[in-house]
């Protein structure tokens, strides 16, 4: 990596809990609605970007190749080439690696990287027999073909699953998130207290984020079809508190599991931009970057302990660097209150460190005030493929406001991946 790379600016727009049906908008809806108040005000032409990444997970029909079409109706030229990358939950980061390496190798020189999700359109999905029972009839030869399989029909043929649910299960273990956070719980000794306790303080940062202004910049409104216009992220619940979140239920291991609707995070719509510049290109535009790309880290391990793939890949990029814990401010991404307090845990045990990470022992604590500072995706939400992208770009606002020097963005990726990134204040 020999060119440094910039982090110039970024917006997202407000995060929009997925409620009864699909919401207001698609995901090019979404990322357009992020992208142009993020574009109006840069001193750039849309010519000057010369390449367009996002990621995005639930891709509909009507949008094959999103990254291509939100660039199009951005106004960015036809002959400057937009992909789309897929890598679950580390999407959004993915994209801002992507355009990491290309600036740094010297490819490009002004990328636009994002993620974008719009789960509350997750298509309705049928099971094998009763798409098999619909290919009948194309294969029926006449009308008595056809009534003969008319009469093959069952109820549960016209009973489909939201595609969500099976997309949030892993094929190989067979364990949907929720309960490789309940393996977690388990294995570190995170109770229900701890996790309630973590989520209401999610929520109450967050409130407090909003009230004081802090994400002004950050998060732009965006206006739907029919003029309505959504300016916060409304998932958040300011009164939260810890009475109110003991009254509900585990949702996947029932009835002595941790893991409840409370203290996970929330199914959302969203999306963030990023614009990532090389040095040459800062002083050429004359732009303001708010934070350097120092580094970035992927990691694999097994999916049914997925959560704890921020562990697998901070921890060496963090040792590259000679950082300890206490170093950064830190944004995890909250899949679950209880994945995230593993990660801290698994951090502290002697015996973890020694056999997973082949340290000599406990690698250390991360303090509660530099973790999540603003709340996270237990209060915002956790729009798959948007989300990597947004802890990059609030990391770095955050760095800013609070005059800290180093940070680190690190998620846990279903599927059993981890990926992290080390930015530094420009």
């Amino acid at each position: 990596m020999s060119r440094p790379v910039y982090l110039v600016d970024g917006a997202r727009t407000p995060f929009l809990k997925a409620r009864s049906g699909p919401g207001p908008f698609t995901p090019v809806d979404l990322a357009v609605q992020a992208g142009r108040p993020l574009l109006a005000r840069q001193p750039l032409r849309r010519e000057d970007i010369e390449l367009v990444v996002l990621g995005c997970v639930n891709v509909i029909a009507d949008e094959m190749n999103p990254a291509r079409v939100a660039a199009l109706r951005l106004g960015i030229p036809v002959d400057t080439p937009a992909f789309t990358v897929q890598i679950n939950c580390g999407s959004g980061m993915q994209s801002i690696d992507t355009a990491f390496r290309y600036i740094a190798a010297g490819h490009h020189d002004i990328i636009l990287a994002g993620g974008t999700e719009a789960l509350s359109h997750s298509p309705l999905v049928l099971s094998g027999e009763a798409t098999e029972w619909y290919a009948g009839f194309a294969r029926a030869r006449g009308p008595i073909d056809a009534a003969r399989q008319a009469a093959k029909v069952r109820p549960d043929f016209f009973k489909p699953v939201i595609g969500l649910e099976r997309g949030l299960t892993d094929p190989i273990t067979d364990l949907n998130m929720g309960q490789t956070a309940e393996v977690l719980a388990y294995r570190f000794g995170i109770d229900r207290k701890a996790a309630d306790t973590y989520a209401m303080e999610s929520h109450h940062r967050l409130a407090r984020a909003q009230k004081e202004g802090w994400l002004e910049d950050e998060v732009q409104p965006a206006v739907a079809r029919d003029g309505r216009a959504y300016d916060h992220d409304d998932g958040v619940r300011p009164d939260s508190d810890m009475a109110g979140l003991a009254k509900l239920k585990p949702a996947f291991e029932k009835p002595y599991g941790k893991v409840t609707p409370g203290n996970s995070s929330q199914i959302t719509d969203g999306a963030s931009w990023t614009l990532l510049a090389s040095e040459e290109a800062v002083e050429r535009h004359g732009l303001t970057p708010i934070a350097r790309i120092v580094d970035s880290e992927w990691a694999a391990l097994d999916p049914a302990v997925m959560g704890l793939g921020p562990v697998l890949c901070s921890t060496p990029l963090a040792q590259r660097h000679g950082i300890g814990p206490g170093d950064v401010l830190w944004e995890l991404n909250e899949a679950f209150a209880a994945q995230v307090l593993s990660c801290v845990a698994a951090w502290q045990d002697d015996d973890f460190c020694r056999e997973v990470l082949g340290l000599d022992g406990a690698w250390g604590r991360i303090d509660r005030d530099s973790l999540n500072v603003d709340g996270g995706a237990i209060s915002l939400g956790h729009p798959v493929g948007t989300s990597g992208n947004r802890i990059v770009l609030h990391l770095a606002n955050a760095m800013k406001r609070l005059g800290r020097p180093r940070g680190i963005a690190t998620e846990c990726i279903g599927g059993g991946q981890g990926g992290a990134m080390l930015l530094e204040v420009a």
